[in-house]
């Protein structure tokens, strides 16, 4: 039993009664965690041997209480025994339950895994998005059908959560549901946080997730080229619904906001910024962070098409955008409209932002973040890239630097010949 358990007896000084005697206690601890209950005897302090926890001499009364506590100390560990030979984990509190002969409590998987979510809803708008709940509410319904499938079982007790439960639970998730290898990850990560509420309750005491380790691999991230941009620009779209897409679309990419930033933006949002320009400030949805943005010619230029618009007037708008589901349908209307060979999306925006008209046009990285609203540059550098074009410039700007040296060093070497 890799499990340390250890009974003391003490007398509780404190509590002496009118007669001069005072109350044993047991003190069992297991793991650092204890819990105490009462003897049921009591003795004058003068009697109590702290050193030996028990009464001093061999009268009587002494042998009488000193075999009680004997006898105690053999019903702690009869019953570390029981719950080793159950199975069951040797906790502070199970080892209380077991002596009293209480009726453990099982707490349940799913309960505590659904009490999450429906926290997360009640903040759905205020701490969380919609897009949230949605992703735990399907994580818990994968968790449910791999125990189907594995165990066959709709729910698990968790303290029979174990490395083996997480590693088949990631097989089940590739093989059974196909998932990609970072899709896979994301939903044990999701699930890695319901055992992480588990253990900050102390309702476990070892972490199965010790031994896992996952990783997410890079994947190449999708953006518009400069001609891919413009190509969007110069097209004449017949249909009023195709060319406000257009046009909330080319908002993104030059803003950098998400959809659900672009949508809840309103005349508010605009002020003048520190040079006495025109910018943006908001606050991104997903993380809360702040998120300043200088507007760009183009950008105003939308602002004032829709500054009079219907939908922007009634809801207190900046933008007139459709659903989220709508723009990206939509999206791929223009695409094919524009011979673009990329599954078009608004978040495709926000990269388009960061990589082709930023980065690529010698806005420093540390820039691209601050606008972005991200916390840290690694999480940036998953959404700009470094492309060839921009290294080839920024190296040209070398080798004009070197070519001016060298001359230097030629002239200074015909002038010595």
């Amino acid at each position: 039993m890799n499990t340390s358990v250890s009974i003391l007896f003490y007398i509780k000084r404190a509590k002496v009664n009118n007669l001069g005697v005072c109350p044993i206690y047991t003190r069992v601890t297991v793991n650092a965690k204890r819990f105490e209950f009462s003897t049921n005897k009591y003795i004058n302090p003068d009697k109590w041997s702290s050193e030996g926890s028990k009464v001093k001499g061999t009268n009587e009364e002494a042998r009488t209480i000193n075999s009680h506590l004997d006898y105690l100390k053999n019903q702690v560990l009869e019953a570390e025994k029981k719950l080793f030979k159950k199975d069951i984990s040797i906790t502070s509190e199970n080892l209380k339950n077991e002596l009293f002969g209480f009726s453990e409590t099982k707490r349940m998987l799913v309960p505590i895994f659904q009490d999450h979510n429906n926290k997360i809803k009640e903040l759905v708008g205020k701490e969380y998005a919609p897009g949230t709940l949605e992703r735990y509410t399907t994580s818990l319904k994968h968790t449910i059908e791999f125990m189907q499938w594995k165990y066959n079982l709709s729910d698990i007790d968790i303290t029979k959560i174990d490395h083996a439960f997480i590693t088949d639970y990631e097989f089940w998730l590739r093989s059974v549901r196909n998932c990609a290898n970072n899709t896979a990850v994301k939903y044990i990560k999701n699930f890695n946080k319901i055992i992480k509420i588990c253990l900050a309750n102390d309702w476990l005491d070892k972490n199965p997730f010790a031994n896992y380790r996952s990783k997410v691999k890079e994947v190449e991230r999708v953006y518009l080229t400069e001609e891919e941009i413009q190509s969007i620009i110069e097209k004449d779209f017949k249909t009023e619904r195709l060319s406000l897409v257009r046009d909330i679309f080319l908002f993104s990419c030059f803003t950098g906001l998400a959809y659900i930033d672009v949508k809840n933006l309103t005349k508010t949002h605009i002020n003048y910024g520190i040079d006495g320009e025109k910018w943006i400030f908001t606050h991104r949805q997903k993380t809360e962070s702040a998120s300043k943005i200088p507007i760009l010619p183009v950008t105003q230029m939308i602002i004032d098409k829709y500054e009079n618009h219907p939908q922007c007037i009634n809801e207190d708008k900046l933008l007139p955008i459709l659903s989220n589901q709508k723009m990206n349908a939509y999206l791929k209307e223009i695409a094919g409209v524009c011979e673009i060979e990329k599954e078009l999306t608004f978040h495709i925006a926000r990269h388009t932002f960061a990589t082709t008209v930023t980065l690529t046009n010698g806005v420093p990285i540390e820039t691209v973040s601050k606008m972005l609203g991200h916390k840290n540059l690694h999480t940036t550098q998953h959404y700009a890239k470094v492309l060839d074009r921009k290294v080839s410039e920024d190296m040209k700007i070398l080798k004009d630097k070197f070519s001016i040296l060298d001359n230097n060093i030629l002239k200074k070497s015909s002038v010595t010949s």
